[in-house]
């Protein structure tokens, strides 16, 4: 009987940790609107998108700022994403609790699989990609439209931002440099400059913007050429014309490849771009 006894008590722990490592953590202004979209001229699969709303959007007759992320399966909850959340509801929450400013974000979920075509706009030999522009138009022609259409937005670009980390910080990265009446805010976090060299030649052809605000992060433990290749950016897009004042470049020591270190940094990104205090 005590063994008995002893195996339920055991099998009831496994299960309780089960259940809360598998619950959702989203917060309850998170959802995933009912609208899926298709990119079809990039691949077969339904796009889902989720949006968090400030906590006064229901009663509030304001508009508000939208911040466009990408890989939304690892933004808010905990149970979709690959390696732990950025907790961005949670944080942008507590940035309204003290401040009363509130963001609409609109996370647009990878297609797994596909992940690597859609955030790189040039093809590497190896890793194979390509597609970014596609994935970028869809945003800008489709989804945003969509957005502003059925939301209290600030579509104004001074309003409007692109953030996301690794290849969605290359994605992010070239978006917004790319459709600069559009976003007029960039976070481009442990960005995948080394995916290809065609980079520069980007940079060098669209990098003096003039009303454009872009903050650069990279860790010191994500590797010597991750902070190299940041650093390099930063100073070809100086040399390009893009205004020092508009542009932040943050070396964490201690960051890592991973959703802690931007969850950790994501408050600091959105204060500066926004003008926070």
């Amino acid at each position: 009987m005590k063994f008995h006894l002893t195996f339920f008590f055991f099998f009831t722990i496994i299960l309780i940790g089960y259940s809360q490592e598998n619950k959702s953590t989203a917060a309850s202004n998170v959802s995933i609107i009912e609208k899926q979209f298709l990119i079809s001229e990039l691949n077969t699969i339904s796009h889902k998108i989720w949006v968090y709303l400030p906590p006064n959007y229901k009663t509030s007759t304001k508009k508000f700022p939208v911040i466009y992320m990408h890989d939304a399966q690892n933004l808010f909850d905990a149970k979709t994403s690959y390696a732990g959340e950025w907790k961005v509801d949670e944080i942008l929450n507590e940035i309204y609790k003290k401040t009363n400013k509130g963001f609409i974000v609109v996370g647009v979920e990878n297609g797994g699989e596909e992940r690597i075509n859609e955030y790189t706009p040039w093809e590497h030999k190896k890793y194979g990609g390509g597609k970014g522009d596609i994935y970028i138009n869809f945003i800008v022609k489709t989804l945003k439209p969509y957005i502003d259409a059925n939301y209290q937005t600030k579509p104004q670009q001074k309003h409007t931002s692109l953030i996301g980390s690794s290849l969605g910080g290359l994605i992010s990265y070239y978006g917004g440099l790319k459709h600069p009446s559009v976003f007029g805010k960039i976070g481009a976090l442990s960005t995948s400059f080394w995916f290809s060299d065609e980079v520069i030649k980007f940079t060098k052809e669209n990098g003096k913007i003039n009303n454009q605000k872009l903050y650069l992060l990279v860790g010191g433990k994500e590797g010597e050429n991750m902070e190299m290749d940041t650093k390099k950016m930063e100073k070809l897009l100086l040399e390009t014309g893009f205004k020092k004042r508009n542009l932040k470049t943050n070396i964490n020591p201690e960051g890592k490849h991973n959703e802690a270190f931007w969850s950790g940094e994501f408050s600091t990104v959105i204060s500066w771009l926004y003008n926070i205090k």
